[in-house]
């Protein structure tokens, strides 16, 4: 093997873990950004749905 290809594996290969641990973590990371929002975008569309049915039962009130 060309020495200087073994040097770059040496050093290489053994951050290779840390590596692969600071991709996982970043993923998870999002993953979890991601789920919270799709929660609180849940939360606000049935608050908006809720508003929507309290004003048409205001506009019905004020109509009678």
């Amino acid at each position: 093997m060309d020495p200087i290809l073994s040097e770059v594996y040496s050093t290489v290969l053994p951050a290779a873990p840390y590596v692969l641990a600071a991709y996982v973590g970043i993923l998870l990371t999002l993953f979890a950004f991601v789920f919270s929002l799709w929660r609180k975008s849940k939360r606000t569309q049935a608050d908006i749905e809720a508003l929507e049915r309290a004003l048409e039962q205001r506009e019905r009130k004020a109509d009678e």
